[in-house]
């Protein structure tokens, strides 16, 4: 039996983020005004989001976190708010010197488009240096977001980056690793997010920063989805380093490839219009049903079902977790909601 089967859990590093999401009627043009209906707070950040929603999916392994908070009215919300999901908090460091990380998320009421507005605080200084992963039993390591987490993101001499360094090293000590990142503007995917492919079994992103990382243009000018693209996107990432599979999300659903050339698609529910209250997390529902089921040793297509499921069901909230039920209520909006038409004729 390999170390990978021996062990069990997920442990998510990475950005720890109170969102405070805010309903608007419009966003403004600059110097005029928008009218702010509600907000709420919750939840923002790969690993935290990760977390909560397996939490709440129901998922019956061990769930922990690493990253940095402040010493503050934040970082106290995000601990306490982990003790009550049962997730292990002991590699989460209090800083008394920066500020726990928010985000101000605008969430277009008829859209349910979002800006964001984001502090970086504690997150910008956790380097993961901390860790010691022959002292966890987790199976996986999931690592995000790359692009988001300064230290992480800075230079390493064997390895390119410290977030490659990491990796690797939840690699030797026999965990699996996953990755996210965050969906930048910006020309620093190929020299952040590149280094960390050698050392990712699972790849997880959505078709921006697949494109951004591998330079294929995914979207046609009319906004249309390009599958072909997105295939050679995948095959990129693999060729990159990417060890095991590369998943790929969108709108409009899901895409895997794994290692040995197996493809995967995956449609989206078709959701009423009225029923999308905002989309703020739903990479990271997405990245829940998928880590949920490798970790369990689904079938890749029941992955990628569990993962859209659980994408319907964040965007019934306008926070990033408040929508989560459990396992067996996500999947039963399949039956209520239905998968859209298929994105390739030979799925």
């Amino acid at each position: 039996m390999s170390a990978a089967t021996t062990r069990k859990g997920i442990l998510a590093g990475g950005n720890w983020i109170v969102d405070q999401v805010k309903m608007v009627d419009t966003y403004p043009q600059r110097e005029t005004l928008a009218n702010i209906s509600t907000q709420s707070e919750g939840t923002g950040g790969s690993p935290y989001n990760i977390l909560i929603n397996l939490a709440k999916l129901g998922a019956k392994i061990p769930l922990a976190g690493a990253g940095m908070v402040g010493k503050d009215g934040f970082g106290d919300y995000i601990l306490k708010d982990l003790k009550r999901h049962k997730v292990d908090a002991a590699n989460i460091t209090v800083s008394p010197e920066a500020i726990t990380s928010y985000t101000d998320v605008m969430t277009e009421e008829d859209t349910g488009r979002r800006t964001f507005f984001h502090c970086r605080g504690a997150n910008a200084l956790w380097d993961g240096k901390g860790l010691d992963f022959k002292k966890t039993r987790a199976r996986i390591f999931h690592l995000g977001y790359l692009l988001l987490l300064d230290a992480i993101d800075a230079p390493d001499k064997r390895h390119g980056t410290r977030g490659a360094a990491i990796l690797a090293a939840a690699q030797k000590a026999g965990l699996k690793t996953s990755i996210d990142c965050v969906s930048e503007d910006s020309d620093r995917f190929k020299k952040v997010v590149t280094p960390a492919l050698a050392h990712t079994d699972y790849c997880i992103v959505n078709e921006y920063e697949a494109g951004m990382t591998t330079g294929f243009k995914i979207r046609r000018d009319d906004g249309t989805l390009d599958t072909v693209a997105l295939r050679h996107a995948a095959g990129a990432l693999l060729q990159l380093g990417v060890g095991e599979l590369v998943v790929i999300h969108f709108p409009e659903g899901g895409f895997a490839r794994t290692r040995g050339g197996q493809d995967h698609w995956q449609s989206s529910l078709k959701l009423p219009q009225k029923y999308i209250k905002g989309a703020a997390g739903a990479g990271d529902a997405f990245c829940t049903g998928m880590l949920l089921g490798i970790h369990e040793g689904w079938d890749m297509q029941r992955c990628l079902l569990t993962a859209v499921s659980a994408a319907a069901a964040n965007l019934s909230h306008p926070t990033c977790t408040g929508g989560m039920k459990s396992l067996r209520s996500v999947l039963a909006l399949t039956k209520k909601y239905k998968p859209r038409s298929p994105l390739v004729s030979d799925n």
